[in-house]
Parts: C-alpha cells; structure tokens; sequence
C-alpha cells in the first residue's frame, strides 16, 4: 500500500486539495477500503483459498460468469496499476538523475535524456526487472518485499524526523516550458501557523506533468492508488500457507497502519510546506529529508515493490482464470507452469501487457482508469459478501464476523458513487465491458461444480414469497391453468409436451411419471439416476416445467400420489392432463423432434424403448377412467389428449397458405344431446382453455371457431347473439358458426323411451346439473346413446372445414358405475376417431370472470 503515493503524490493531493479536503479524500476512501476489506475478510475466512485473490473469492461465491467477468477487470486493474507504479519509479529516476529541462548535456549524476521515448525505455527496463524477480517465484518476491517494507519503514521515520529536524529553507523548482524551463520558488518553513492556515483550503491548479486542470475527483483518483494494496495478499492466496489466517490479520493491520501515516504526513506538510513546494515538487520530501539518498532508495523501493506486487497479482489472476477453462483455448497458453509451480507464462502474458500500458507515459493519465477498475472490482466483493450473507446458507459461517449486510452495501455504494464521480466514461465503459463479459461467460462458458450464489439467492426469494402466496385469498380473476401431464415414456410424448406448454400460461408445469415397482424389494431409490435425464429432457425441449417422479404398485395410486402431493403452498397443479387411451402403436416423436434433429444431437439417455404393439399395457381401460374420476373427484381438471403427437406445429403456425390455421372449440356435450348447454363450468372452462392457447406466443395467428350446434326450430339466431354476448362479455374473440344437427340428435331420440316431446327421464337433467356444480358423478350417460349417434356426432365434428390445427371437444363425466368405465372409454374413442389432434376437457372450477 505504501507505493508511489507516499513519497511521490502525497504533497501532490495536500496541495492541490488542501487539508481539510485532503482528510475527507482519505476518510472516503478508507470508509470504501474498510468495508470491503471486511467482505475480503469474511469470504477469505469461510474456506480454503486458492490462486487467484479476488477472483477466486468471486467466482466461488458468484458463479463462473461473474468470476470470469471480474477476474478480467481485476486482471486489467493489476495490469494498469503495475504499469502506474513502474511509471512513477520512472518519473522518480529521471528526477534523480535526469538532465535538467533546457540542458544538452548533464553535470554530476544528472546524465539520463529526458523524452517519452527515454522514459518507456527506462520503464522497459524497469518492469524486465519485475518480470525476472516473477518469474523466479512468489517465495523471492515475499522476501524481497519483507526487506523492501524494511527499507520504507526507516525512510518513513526518517521522514518524519526530518519535519521536525530540518530548519527552514528554500528549495528552487526547476519546471518545463516551451522556452526551456523556468524557475519558480518553493519554501519549507517548517512549522508555521500561517502555512498551516495557507493550505487548509483547497488550491486546484495545472498538474505540471500533465498540463490538465485538476479537480477534487482527478486528485483523489491519484490519491486511491495508495489504498489499493489490500488485495497483494489476497492474490497471494495459492501462496501462503494459511490464508484464512494471514490474509485477515496482515489486511486490516495495513489499513489501520496506513491510514494513521497518511493523516499524520498531510498533517505535517501542510504545516511545514507553502503551496507552491507542494504543487510544482513531486518529489520534496528528498529536498527536505536530513539524508536524501535514504529517501531516494524509500522512493525506488515502495515503487517498485508495488510494481511487482500487481504484476505477481496479475499473472496469478491470468493463472487461475486459464484453470477454470472460462476462456477455453484463448488463455490455454496462461496454464504452463515451472517445475516449483510458479506459472511462468502467466507471468510473461502479465508482463507483456503492463508493458502495452507503459505507452501512456504519464502516472496521472491512467490513474482514473486504474481507480475506477479497482472501485469496481472493490464493489463485486462487498457484492458477494452481501450475496452469501443475503442468501442465508447454513455453510456460510466465516470465521471473521465483524461483518453485516449493511457494510457490504455501504461499501457498494461507496465504490458506485466513487467510480462515477471520478470519471463517467470510465465508469461507463467498465461497466459495459464487464456487461459483454457476463454475457459472453453465460452462454459460452462450460457449466461449473463450484456452486451458483443465483441458486441459493433464488431459493431464498422463492421460499418467503410461497408463503406469502395464500390459497385463501385466491380469485377468479387470476386464476390460471397449472398442469400436471402424466407422462409413461417421453419418446412418444414430445409433441404433447410442448403442446401443455403453450397451454400453462405461466402456470405451474409438472411432468409426473410413475415407476411400477415397490421400493421394499429394491436396494435404493431408482428413481434418483432417471432425475438427469428428465431435467436434461426439459433443457432440450425448452419447456418450462419441473419433474415429479414417483414409485407406485399401480399408475392409478401414483397418480394419486402426485395429485395429492406435487407443487408447493400455493403452486399445485389444478388440471390433470393424460395421454389417450387406445390401440395406435406409439411413435417415437422425441427423435424427430426439431429441438434433436436441428442441432444434431441424440436423445438423452435413461429412457427406454416405446413399447411393442404386441406388448400389454401399463394399466387398464377401467384403471384409466377411474384415474380421470379420481381427479374430477380432487377437485381437479382434466384434458385428455388425443393425438397430439400428429401435430405439427411449426408447420401449421408457418404455413403462407390463407387461411390462418383454426382452433375448433366444441363447448356442448355432444355425448348428452338433450342437456346441452354453452354456459356451465366445464363449457366455460373449454372456451377459457382454448382462449389460453390462442393466447400463447406461437398461435397468434390462429383463429377460434366456435361450433353452435342448433335445431330447427329453435331460433338459432337468438342463441347465436346469447353466445356472441356471452363472449363479448369474457373478452375472447371467436368467429361463431352454427351447425345444424337435427339428423344426429334423431338418431339420438330413437334410442330414447318416447317420442321427441314425450316426457323425459325423470331427474336426469336436474341430476346433471346438480352434479355439475356439486362434482358428484351423475348416473351413467354411457347407457343413454348409442354407438350409432356417437359416429354421426363424429361425423358431423370431422365434416366441417377447414380442418383444423387442434379441436377441443367437451369431455362428460364417468359414468357413476364403474362396471360402465370400458363402454365410456368406447364411446370416447369413437367421439374421436380420426379428427386429428384433439383435446376433451372437463373443468370443475369457475375460471372466467367478467369483473374488473
């Protein structure tokens, strides 16, 4: 920490800042520094560390693509600030020895040229000095900066005893100008009232390094560089034997340290030094010192000591980001390492780039941009401190806890704040870099072992807000669709899949599959090694649903299972949604499907082959029908599916060909003619499901068509209007098509005791209604048609044209007696037969409303 800006920038920041503005600089930049070091000390002490400082920390705690983003920055950071460093040594030698401004030749020891070109072959020469002292190892850098802080502590005494020792006297500043050099006047009149009182307030002036006006932010952004050491131990941390241990003690004891010596030395001079010493001589403190060539040495050794420091630091960052294999081939070169394990081309990668920074050629120039890079690596720790201590995981417990929440976000907005104030653009433009770099990471990173800090943020938010979701204050208003889709093997269910998909309507999604096996004859769980290979299924198919697997003697009692238990609080499935039930022989959809063949991958594994035809199934006809019963039973929704897997949707919904593709809405039971209405539960439900996929992003384009099925004489066009409100009302748009079908209900009549006006069986009607708003199963409709009047019904559904993309149908009750269940499921198949992807649905709850 004690680098350049000790000897060489402190009188700079006290004279052109003044005193008062001088210690608020110090107090905000060490109010940023303290609460981040308390971040560092609370990550650095919650486990082992390894290579790479900061950016292991961040990484570990963040995910990869913030790790990988900020360990770009903080590599730049160190890049930048081991360039500022070097630059400063220069700046310190060519003041040492340099020919005056105007001169030809030099007297004495002042034999260096002075020219941009002169001092970036003095910094190459100094940095190929760092770069020898890297690559022989962190063990001869640790001891080497062990005597250098030696070294700088008796300058630092020195130092101050020559405030106190040196008497009065005048120092001639010999300054650049485009005549030569000229001469100006500065005084050390060591302690003096009037001085003290002279550089109490600030005097902002032209930096004669630079010839650029400075301001209290381009002061304090020389003056930060001096605080930014608190990471050389941090990225040291693959290097040191106890890290947990060091990095907090020797971190905080720094900061402490150097903060006391900076107030104390701004103090001094300005009671000791006027204005113009301080300003116009950056290296003073030689001119004043009782032993001059011990100040030169101090300069020499903090400077380069912090050079080194960020250079090690940069090259074990570059080390660790080429480990992780975030930046695949691109720092492949970065992983070589020497027999002892120093990364040698980490090193020379490092050394390379510090050696591109050196063109700029002045300290002052990139120091705005080394600051706002540290401030911004400085904010990400504070921000994964803050993330872990937000996310409440019971393994974070760091040994250090002088720590809070409100520090980490003290110390983010401090280097927020900070960074903008220092230069806009930087900051801006960092933060662009470090957006792309997110970007980039997240989608072209591998995924990684070490633990998303997202995951465990996002289960934290989840858990507090379901339960806050209360069941009880549930409404019609936001009521929306939540499915569980029992699937037996995803190979002939794709297309199925992603049609609920579009159906859910940012409702809860489950896909629930029962194993057929009993957990007491089997060694362990066999359901956990099947988990991946749904998950993986989900990843493919691009669906937004969860997976729910269970273990059951039968699919009727597994299905109970997940009705019972699937979902969370108030996020659980109302709808049920099932294959249909008949003889087609399965067809392997998920092979064909685009999310595969597009890409050229295979199917995932750990599902097996369709079954043969020949084959006997799961479960059956009865067992189906009573899994459709339990659900109406439970309350819930149910949508049978029924060829699906024939539905092309790409092509349907891509198709130039006019017109748009259709969405058939069927809203009457066609199974019970003489009770047939369009305004029950499940009629509405029908509209309400058919509106939801019309809704859905990829069937714009469809259009509803809604089937009135009228007899003559029963002034159809009065019911068409009913219907044309009903739907004005319900905010569904929705051509409305009338459909004679005298000729289908005769054929129902003949099979019914009397004539069409004779009386009618005594309570069926009423006993449907009943049933319909109370969800008790009503006597057997099965018995009340026959099959000849289900295959005109069929008929007349298959008759009207254009065919379309999917028809949904109205699905009746089960029949009460259960001996009725095949003759239903009969029924339904020939409802169905040969009209193409289809969905009957049966809804039990009120899902619409006309309110506001």
């Amino acid at each position: 920490m004690f680098s350049v800006v000790l000897f060489l920038r402190l009188g700079f920041v006290v004279g052109h800042a003044g005193l008062y503005q001088a210690l608020a600089m110090f107090a905000v930049a060490y109010f940023i520094i303290g609460m981040t070091v308390l971040s560092v000390c609370a990550i650095a002490t919650n486990g082992a560390l390894d290579a790479g400082g900061a950016y292991y920390m961040i990484s570990r705690a963040l995910g990869p693509e913030f790790g990988g983003s900020i360990g770009i920055m903080f590599f730049l950071a160190n890049v930048c600030g081991s360039a500022l460093y070097v630059l400063g040594l220069v700046e310190a030698v060519v003041d040492s020895f340099g020919i005056p401004p105007g001169q030809k030749a030099g007297t004495g020891v002042h034999v260096l040229p002075q020219s941009y070109w002169y001092e970036l072959l003095y910094g190459t020469v100094l940095l190929a000095l760092c770069l020898l002292v890297c690559l022989v190892g962190a063990s001869i850098y640790a001891k080497a900066t062990f005597l250098i802080f030696l070294i700088v502590a008796g300058v630092l005494g020195t130092i101050l005893v020559s405030f106190f020792a040196t008497r009065p006297i005048g120092v001639p500043i010999r300054l650049p100008h485009f005549n030569g050099s000229e001469i100006e006047n500065g005084s050390f009149t060591g302690f003096s009232l009037a001085t003290l009182r002279d550089n109490l307030g600030g005097g902002y002036a032209v930096d004669y390094t630079t010839g650029q006006m400075m301001s209290f932010s381009s002061v304090f952004a020389v003056m930060f560089n001096g605080c930014t050491g608190i990471m050389a131990g941090s990225n040291m941390s693959g290097d040191l034997k106890h890290p947990s241990y060091s990095i907090p003690r020797g971190t905080i004891s720094a900061v402490l340290f150097t903060y006391l010596v900076y107030n104390l030395l701004a103090f001094l001079m300005c009671a000791t030094c006027n204005r113009t010493l301080l300003q116009k001589d950056y290296g003073f403190l030689r001119d004043i010192s009782i032993f001059p060539p011990l100040v030169t040495v101090g300069i020499y050794a903090a400077t380069l000591s912090a050079a080194m420091s960020n250079l090690i630091g940069a090259s074990r960052i570059l080390y660790a980001l080429a480990r992780d294999d975030l930046f695949g081939r691109a720092l492949a070169l970065a992983k070589k390492t020497s027999a002892s394990g120093n990364p040698v081309m980490a090193v020379i990668l490092s050394w390379l780039v510090v050696q591109l920074v050196l063109f700029s050629g002045k300290l002052n120039t990139i120091a705005g941009v080394v600051t706002t890079f540290f401030l911004l690596v400085y904010a990400t720790v504070n921000l994964a401190c803050l993330a872990l201590e937000w996310a409440s995981a019971p393994n974070f417990r760091p040994t250090f806890r002088y720590f809070t929440w409100h520090t980490c976000l003290l110390g983010i907005a401090g280097c927020c704040v900070m960074m903008f104030l220092i230069s806009p653009v930087s900051a801006s433009a960092s933060l662009g870099f470090l957006l792309l770099l997110l970007l980039a990471l997240h989608y072209l990173s591998p995924s990684s072992t070490w633990g998303y800090i997202s995951q465990a943020l996002i289960f934290h938010q989840v858990r507090k807000y379901l339960l806050m979701l209360d069941v009880r204050k549930d409404h019609v208003k936001f009521w929306r669709p939540q499915m569980l889709l029992m699937v037996q093997n995803p190979r002939g269910s794709a297309r199925l899949i992603d049609f609920v998909n579009d159906l859910k309507k940012s409702g809860l999604y489950v896909l629930g599959h029962v194993e057929l096996q009993d957990l007491d004859t089997l060694p362990s769980d066999p359901l956990q090694p099947q988990q991946d290979s749904w998950l993986s299924l989900v990843d493919k198919l691009n669906v937004k649903a969860f997976v729910s697997l269970t273990l059951a003697p039968s699919v009727r009692h597994g299905v109970r299972q997940l009705l019972f238990t699937s979902g969370l609080g108030g996020m659980r499935p109302n709808t049920l949604v099932l294959g249909f039930y008949d003889d087609e022989a399965p067809q392997d959809g998920l092979a064909r499907h685009p999310a595969f063949t597009s890409a050229r991958e295979e199917v995932p594994l750990g599902f097996p082959p369709l079954r043969a035809p020949a084959t006997p199934k799961l479960l059956s006809p009865r067992e189906y029908v009573g899994i459709v019963a339990d659900a109406l039973k439970m309350l819930r929704n149910v949508l049978l599916a029924r060829q699906l897997e024939s539905l092309d949707k790409a092509w349907e919904l891509r198709r130039a060909a006019s017109p748009p593709p259709a969405i058939h809405v069927w809203p009457v039971n066609l199974l019970r003619p003489d009770s047939a209405r369009y305004a029950d539960t499940c009629s509405l439900f029908l509209l309400q499901m058919a509106c939801v996929l019309n809704m859905a992003r990829a069937w714009r384009r469809a259009r509803l068509r809604l089937f009135l099925c009228v007899e003559a004489g029963a002034m159809p066009h009065a019911q068409e209007e009913k219907l044309r409100q009903l739907l004005k009302d319900l905010r569904i748009q929705a051509q409305i098509q009338l459909v004679p079908w005298d000729a289908v209900t005769r054929l129902h009549w003949q099979t019914r005791r009397g004539p069409p006006g004779g009386p009618a069986p005594t309570r069926a009607a009423e006993e449907e209604e009943e049933d319909e708003e109370g969800a008790v199963n009503f006597p057997a409709n099965t018995t009340q048609v026959s099959d000849e009047y289900v295959c005109a019904a069929n008929k007349l559904v298959l008759e009207q044209s254009p065919a379309p993309a999917v028809r949904f149908l109205y699905l009746p009750r089960p029949p009460a007696d259960t001996s009725l269940y095949p003759l239903y499921l009969h029924q339904l198949e020939l409802l169905t037969r040969g009209l193409g992807p289809t969905v009957l649905v049966h809804g039990v709850s009120a899902v619409t409303s006309t309110q506001l």
